[in-house]
């Protein structure tokens, strides 16, 4: 059965025989979607990154996920009017590219720990998958680049707890710009591992950390 329309305004209407799959306006989550509860909300958008990892983005259907996690097509559009949308929001609010942001007590103990994650999100599956899938597809379109764009904007927004309490230990410039240290730190992660293809070293979160916060040339 081929994929049916992209958008909420070629689907008529938006039918009357809801199953139980699907979820009234005011059970919504707050710029997440449906969820008729937590699990229900998950399985849309988990459903949503698994099939763009197993088919990319051109396979991702708003009908397959309806079949993935059990919802109907219809409800799916009455809430994501397209699949850049579903994506969108799968990329924020699913777990499985979350973001457990660290607090060691140091600045250098808590970038080497993002850098790990980073390196696990683009390395290990099914996260590796999915990243790199979605990275790709933002170069086709506004509506994509934007879900790329929003699912960065949101990680940066959680690591700023990372930067403030560095800045209040005295260990960074209250000037700093939180993203430009990200981009550098995942920058380097991205090019070695999915650009490259080259195996990411036990220390190289250490010395990517060192030589973000420490400069390359030698201490006079």
């Amino acid at each position: 059965m081929g994929e049916q329309p992209d958008s909420a305004a070629e689907v008529g209407g938006h039918g009357r025989g809801e199953d139980r799959g699907e979820v009234r306006a005011e059970d919504r989550g707050q710029g997440r979607g449906p969820a008729r509860g937590p699990r229900k909300e998950r399985a849309i958008l988990d459903a949503t990154l698994d099939l763009l990892a197993e088919q990319g983005y051109d396979g991702l259907t708003v009908e397959g996920v309806a079949a993935r996690s059990g919802v109907n097509k219809t409800t799916l559009y009455r809430y994501w009017p397209s699949k850049g949308a579903l994506l969108s929001a799968a990329l924020i609010g699913s777990d499985r590219l979350d973001l457990a942001v660290p607090d060691t007590g140091s600045l250098r103990g808590d970038l080497d720990a993002l850098v790990r994650q980073v390196v696990a999100l683009l390395t290990e599956p099914p996260a590796a998958d999915i990243a790199v899938a979605a990275l790709g597809a933002a170069t086709r379109g506004p509506e994509l680049a934007g879900a790329v764009a929003g699912f960065f904007a949101d990680r940066l927004a959680r690591e700023q707890a990372v930067f403030d309490r560095a800045v209040a230990r005295g260990e960074l410039a209250a000037d700093t710009d939180p993203a430009l240290v990200m981009d550098l730190l995942a920058g380097a992660v991205w090019l070695r591992a999915v650009l490259r293809r080259r195996p990411l070293e036990p220390e190289f979160a250490a010395r990517t950390v060192a030589a973000v916060l420490d400069g390359l040339t030698p201490a006079r």
